[in-house]
């Protein structure tokens, strides 16, 4: 039992420590960002605001910066209408050569800086550096009985599935990823998790 009181300690700790870091980056990087969108013509907010399961369940509202079109979850509709489109989506999740994904966001997504918002989750304790992935209300039915046991922990900025493939990773593996770490998570799984996404990072692989 302190052990494991012990493992959560460190773990809040090395949060804490992580997202100050990530936050004062966080601020160039993000007049950067507008700055981009600005002048290819786009002047909505590049801020994506979700609502994400947190631990045991909670709704918590998610950052990211924006890689989409303003309308993205419209435009969704229509390309869903299509048969291939739709059967993509429905094992992965997402679409290979999204048409909605903007030029800047492309660039943000390969270099996974669109991530980088997620920063002020991790700081105020609703999310943690390593953990599942951070799922969406309408996903719930898709996740089946694994719904129950990844939110038994905070969702993570980097987990398992994002170093497995990310993107590439169909969506059933992604449950069972997540699962095997809710069930092994340590010292050890974090650290292994923290450094190979450096890699996968660097290299961009699976990014979509």
């Amino acid at each position: 039992m302190k052990k494991k009181y012990f493992y959560r300690f460190i773990k809040r700790t090395f949060d804490i420590f992580c997202s100050l870091l990530g936050i004062v980056f966080l601020i160039p990087l993000t007049i950067l960002v507008k700055l981009c969108y600005v002048l290819t013509g786009d002047f909505k907010s590049i801020f994506l605001i979700q609502d994400r399961f947190g631990k045991d369940g909670k709704i918590i509202r998610f950052y990211k910066y924006r890689s989409m079109v303003w309308d993205a979850e419209e435009v969704l509709k229509e390309l869903l209408k299509d048969p291939d489109n739709k059967k993509e989506w429905k094992k992965y999740k997402k679409l290979n050569n999204d048409p909605r994904i903007t030029f800047i966001g492309k660039i943000l997504r390969k270099t996974s800086l669109d991530e980088f918002p997620q920063f002020l989750n991790v700081f105020v304790g609703n999310m943690t550096m390593i953990g599942p992935r951070p799922y969406l209300p309408r996903e719930k039915k898709d996740m089946g009985r694994a719904y129950n046991e990844i939110v038994k922990v905070k969702p993570g900025l980097t987990g398992l599935w994002q170093i497995n493939g990310r993107a590439d990773t169909p969506f059933k593996e992604r449950l069972i990823l997540d699962k095997k770490y809710v069930r092994e998570c340590g010292f050890i799984l974090d650290l292994k998790i923290f450094f190979k996404t450096f890699k996968v990072v660097l290299f961009g692989k699976g990014a979509v």
